[in-house]
């Protein structure tokens, strides 16, 4: 029996979609107001959803609590209040879009749950746009 537990977390942060091969012109071609040189703020919506078969002697499949932490540990203390282009390691040379944040949300996390469940990020970067990312 596989069920899925999920928990939603929420933070913000400033980014500028901006590829530095590419010249200013073909920049604001792609993506427009994303690329304001002074950037641009979301408030993200985070869902991570880890499925696997319930455990019977807790009757978890995995503890929200410790799926709580780990978020915290990982993410949004990462994340939560920072511009992505300059704060974060791990966008300095990865353009920060909605994708490539839910990747990277999904890696450091994977990195940390056992390879026994299988792991979904969906992330909000608005009310009407959001990706998903299963590994």
């Amino acid at each position: 029996m596989k069920v899925t537990v999920s928990r939603k977390e929420h933070f913000n942060a400033a980014h500028r979609l901006h590829n530095p091969a590419w010249t200013d012109e073909k920049n604001n071609a792609v993506f427009g107001l994303c690329n304001n040189p002074n950037y641009h703020g979301h408030n993200y919506e985070l869902y991570v959803r880890i499925t696997g078969t319930v455990d019977p002697e807790t009757g978890y499949v995995y503890d929200l609590k410790k799926l709580s932490d780990l978020i915290k540990q990982e993410i949004l203390d990462r994340f939560d209040h920072k511009n992505l282009n300059l704060d974060t390691p791990e966008f300095r040379h990865l353009n920060p879009t909605a994708e490539n944040i839910a990747v990277v949300i999904w890696e450091k996390l994977r990195s940390k749950i056992s390879p026994d469940y299988d792991l979904a990020v969906t992330l909000y970067e608005t009310e009407r746009n959001f990706v998903e990312y299963h590994g």
